[in-house]
């Protein structure tokens, strides 16, 4: 009964080595602004002999870079000339990508796979995104729209208006009698 316990407990501690498409870090943004994904490996970095990949599940190709530079033409139509990356700072392991304008669509996770030829060596980071709707805020009125007497019905009018003509006049008079 031992050994059965004991390759029980190997099993566990194989299964929890595995490397896990665990989530790396999350980013939130507004509609219509410009989000940047982060994405860090460890330089030195050979750009002419490796590529990266930004996409989103195993379909959809976000951003695509190789031997040194973007190679766009599988791209999503929906990322088209809105996502960049930092070239002047990739050779010291930053390969985060930019998204502009940003969409309610772009919420996704989004995997950031750098991977060199010569060595086949494969580093992956998952992010995910959350893209929500900007805040409606009202504006307050104007100086001149606060002094003016609400026009439409009834019940459009500030309830002070609504109180008989009578109790009215009497206010400032102190009578509170009726």
């Amino acid at each position: 009964m031992k050994w059965e316990t004991a390759l029980w407990m190997v099993a566990c501690l194989l299964l929890a080595s595995l490397p896990r498409g665990r989530l790396d870090t999350t980013c939130h943004a507004f509609v219509g602004e410009t989000v940047v994904l982060p994405c860090t490996t460890t330089p030195p970095l050979t750009l002419s002999n490796s590529m990266l990949y930004w996409q989103i599940g195993t379909k959809t190709l976000v951003h695509f870079f190789k031997d040194g530079q973007d190679a766009l033409e599988h791209q999503d139509e929906k990322f088209h000339g809105r996502t960049s990356l930092f070239l002047d700072q990739m050779n010291h392991g930053n390969l985060s990508l930019k998204i502009s304008s940003v969409q309610l669509q772009d919420s996704a996770e989004y995997s950031c796979i750098y991977r060199q030829i010569q060595n086949h060596e494969t580093k992956k980071s998952t992010i995910k995104l959350n893209v929500s709707a900007l805040p409606r805020i009202e504006e307050p009125p104007s100086p001149s729209e606060q002094n003016q007497i609400p026009s439409g019905s009834p019940t459009d009018v500030p309830c002070l208006a609504m109180l008989p003509l009578s109790f009215l006049l009497l206010l400032p008079l102190g009578l509170w009698h009726l």
